[in-house]
């Protein structure tokens, strides 16, 4: 049984970890470092949902890219923030981007949640999180919900940390439209 006094010096510190998270610069988010904007976007190499081997931001060089990690398929959250993104398909492949969805999922979990979905996009499994870590967006054992634009040259553009699953897809495409805008 834990003590009066433990059960308070553990609540102060959870919320000073949590004040901390909500008041730090997005360059230190809770996931770790993450990587700095108008430089080349860490590279990765992923197996996908479709069963057609991996993919790597490489073959994606030419389109703009919503690379976008999440915590678990089949989840409210994560459901709903991959709906937006499906729904919304037809005006990213107008603007010549594609969209990757990465979490510690296994290729099947990803198979099956883009078949109850109908998400017609890929799931890249990050089973150990090294994509993940190297975007700042690992925590523990999942991925946190971070967002990435990175440019036809493979440059991170945008980064977007705080974000609320079911206005995220609108979002992004309104500041894809600006940096299109001014490239």
């Amino acid at each position: 049984m834990i003590s009066r006094r433990n059960f308070l010096n553990i609540l102060l510190l959870c919320c000073f970890a949590l004040s901390s998270w909500f008041f730090a610069p997005d360059a230190n988010a809770l996931g770790g470092k993450l990587p700095s904007i108008n430089q080349p976007a860490p590279s990765f190499t992923l197996p996908t949902n479709t069963g057609d081997g991996d993919i790597s931001l490489s073959d994606l060089r030419g389109k703009w890219v919503v690379l976008y990690f999440y915590p678990k398929d089949f989840t409210a959250g994560c459901t709903i923030e991959a709906r937006r993104f499906q729904q919304d398909l037809p005006k990213y492949l107008d603007k010549n981007v594609e969209i990757i969805g990465v979490s510690a999922d296994d290729v099947d979990s990803h198979a099956e949640f883009c078949d109850s979905e109908g998400l017609k996009f890929p799931l890249l499994a990050d089973s150990n999180g090294a994509v993940s870590k190297a975007y700042g967006s690992w925590l523990g054992f999942l991925s946190l919900r971070h967002t990435f634009l990175i440019d036809p040259k493979g440059v991170l553009r945008e980064t977007f940390v705080k974000v609320n699953p079911s206005v995220h897809s609108t979002e992004v495409l309104a500041r894809l439209e600006q940096l299109q805008q001014a490239s």
